[in-house]
């Protein structure tokens, strides 16, 4: 099935050097592009995108905004795209609602495998910055809620997410095909009232129920 993406880039080459990347792959489908944020939420939900790739430098709203709006908007994978590897930018992104990020100019193959993996509920995070990017939200423990607990399994399987796996990482790890995986996270998403894997990492580390 055919993935529809939505891109949103201020930068005519950058956009332009997008276009022929997916051109190139029948598992995608560029439905549309906007130069800023305000632009992209007027059309990104009459789009049918599934996958947005998100600019951070834009114009007016910047790209994290643009992300969190979006996010409380419609059941859509942000994946962002930046030019720098400012983790601050990065990480706030992803805290917005973003499931991962590329670097501009990344390889076809790459930008491919990364839109595969988050429209398939995975998470992209090098794995060299995914301990500097737990421990930005180191200090913001809470008090366990009462009643919410994890399997060890699902412990296991937020542990190797954590640590910047993907799905298909994850279910080598815990010798499960990638749909168990999809299923386990959809009950870890239910007890922590969550809707991604960072939020879902995030919120079993502020509750005590997991150390990376």
């Amino acid at each position: 099935m055919t993935i529809p993406v939505f891109a949103v880039e201020d930068s005519a080459p950058v956009l332009r050097a997008l276009r022929k990347q997916l051109s190139l792959f029948p598992d995608l489908k560029l439905v549309g592009a906007a130069t800023s944020g305000e632009e992209a939420l007027e059309l990104v939900p009459a789009s049918g995108a599934r996958v947005v790739l998100m600019d951070l430098e834009l114009p007016g709203a910047s790209g994290v905004e643009t992300t969190r709006a979006l996010k409380a908007m419609l059941d859509i994978d942000v994946l962002v795209l930046t030019s720098f590897e400012h983790e601050d930018h990065i990480f706030a992104a992803m805290r917005a609602g973003a499931s991962g990020y590329v670097v501009k100019g990344v390889t076809g193959p790459k930008l491919l495998a990364a839109i595969l993996e988050v429209e398939a509920g995975g998470t992209v995070i090098e794995p060299r910055l995914a301990k500097r990017f737990w421990a930005y939200f180191k200090g913001v423990q809470e008090p366990r809620t009462k009643g919410v607990t994890l399997t060890p399994l699902e412990c296991e399987i937020l542990f190797a997410i954590g640590k910047g796996l993907s799905n298909a990482e994850v279910g080598q790890v815990v010798h499960l095909d990638r749909r168990t995986i999809r299923t386990q996270l959809g009950h870890i998403y239910k007890k922590l009232g969550v809707r991604s894997h960072v939020e879902a990492v995030v919120e079993a580390l502020k509750l005590g129920l997991l150390e990376l």
